[in-house]
């Protein structure tokens, strides 16, 4: 007898809840820290310039690690290395706070500890991104991408004008926050770990647990999958793709090889039409849209402006993510991902343009909002069909590569932004960010790869027309 398979309910998979809930406080600390730098920087050194090095040094070391990230997250447990990670970033958050009340933080001070919580990020935060295939399956992957916008629209939300006021108490306060933060995200993946290891792995089991005891679920990740649920790809969709998936086999019983592992992702991504332009696309509007914000925040800084005001500028932007989060599943469920991406682009390059002859922080907030009004959407559907293409035993290198390619020229950001304001004044840079923002929606209108992407519903059936059978 042939049944449908009903929907899968992101609210009522326990997994997804405690893995959201780890990345969440990770998230917040990164934020914090993000947000932070920059200020600390700019009141210690009062030179944009000092600022902008601190920021790119940090993009470019997490970068790099992120690389090698990818690799240990394919070669070992995905999870685990949650916990660990958060364990590193407590002692690095312990180490902020005690140096912030020690009045110790200068130029030399933050630029290393950047250093070391990019690279902590870099070799860690791979993991936890990847582990999400183990715990929801395709037919929801876009509207649990959905939901990690929505979270990421209310930390948006807080995390401005949380810092702005953290901030105004001390550095210090930042660094405990953080370490609550990350021993928040490290008990919730230990949660997560401990309930893998009783056997209650798959995401049917944690939603329908009387069907997964009499053998009708599947698991996914490191377990074999059912070939005859339609949820979840079957082991030949896993094991061919592009004969790369062969060569990841073959290297898992020989000697480990780092440069070569890292090399397989990437050959992964540019063997596949449907994701390599999108790629290049993610790297200049990147560039773009990071080199815009930190402008802004550097040129409030140079005119007086307090922490908690620049804080509160993100507000605006963090209240248009969130409505544009509350209608992201019906989006990605309804409308082509290649529409989306493109349109939601589209509307990103006009509000940079609208920044130009804008001052005032409300004013400021008002625009930043309607250009982050459709990232949640796009940033749902381009991740949710990414984690659907990639197979598992490459997620992890996959997803460092993509990470790469889309960071690949963020370290160049905070730079223009401090050099961009010191030589040739806020409007001139503002004008570079856009210019780069309308190549990047230019590049993707003429992609026919990124236009053919369809709604969430095929986003199994269409990466499985790139596959070598």
């Amino acid at each position: 007898m042939t049944t449908t398979a009903l929907p899968h309910r992101l609210s009522r998979n326990s997994r997804y809840i405690t893995w959201l809930i780890s990345d969440t406080a990770k998230g917040l600390a990164g934020g914090l820290f993000g947000f932070a730098v920059p200020l600390i920087a700019l009141f210690v050194t009062n030179d944009p310039t000092q600022a902008g090095i601190i920021g790119a040094v940090g993009m470019t070391i997490r970068t790099v690690t992120t690389l090698l990230g990818g690799v240990l997250a394919d070669r070992h447990r995905r999870i685990p290395m949650m916990v660990l990670g958060s364990a590193i970033g407590i002692l690095l958050a312990g180490a902020f706070t005690l140096l912030a009340l020690a009045d110790a933080l200068t130029f030399t001070t933050l630029l290393l500890l950047d250093v070391l919580l990019a690279a902590r990020a870099g070799l860690f935060d791979v993991a936890g991104e990847s582990a999400l295939k183990e715990i929801v399956p395709d037919d929801a992957m876009g509207r649990a991408q959905a939901a990690n916008q929505g979270r990421n629209a209310v930390l948006e939300l807080a995390g401005g004008p949380l810092g702005g006021a953290l901030l105004a108490v001390g550095g210090w306060l930042i660094g405990a926050v953080m370490a609550v933060s990350h021993a928040i995200a490290m008990v919730t993946a230990w949660m997560l770990q401990r309930s893998a290891a009783t056997g209650a792995s798959s995401p049917a089991a944690w939603e329908n647990p009387d069907e997964h005891a009499a053998g009708r679920s599947v698991t996914q990740g490191h377990a074999a999958d059912t070939p005859d649920d339609p949820r979840f790809p079957t082991a030949t969709t896993e094991v061919a793709v592009s004969g790369v998936a062969t060569a990841t086999a073959a290297s898992a019983i020989s000697k480990p090889n780092a440069i070569r592992e890292m090399t397989e992702g990437f050959r992964w991504l540019f063997s596949r039409p449907d994701l390599r332009g999108v790629l290049f696309v993610a790297t200049i509007i990147n560039l773009g849209f990071t080199t815009a914000l930190t402008c802004i925040i550097y040129a409030l800084q140079q005119q007086g402006h307090t922490p908690l005001t620049i804080g509160l500028l993100s507000s605006g932007a963090g209240v248009a993510m969130l409505i544009g989060a509350l209608f992201a599943p019906m989006l990605v469920s309804r409308v082509p991902a290649g529409i989306i991406i493109i349109a939601g682009l589209g509307v990103s390059v006009i509000g940079v343009f609208a920044l130009l002859p804008v001052h005032a922080p409300l004013a400021l907030a008002a625009v930043l909002g309607a250009i982050v009004l459709f990232i949640p959407a796009v940033n749902a559907a381009l991740m949710g069909y990414f984690m659907v293409a990639t197979p598992t035993e490459l997620l992890g290198r996959a997803n460092s590569a993509s990470s790469v390619l889309g960071m690949g020229a963020m370290p160049l950001a905070p730079l223009i932004a401090g050099f961009g304001l010191s030589l040739i004044g806020r409007e001139n840079t503002l004008l570079v960010a856009a210019a780069l923002c309308l190549t990047a929606v230019l590049l993707a209108f003429g992609n026919r790869a990124l236009r053919a992407l369809p709604a969430e519903a095929g986003w199994s059936a269409h990466a499985a027309q790139f596959l070598v059978r």
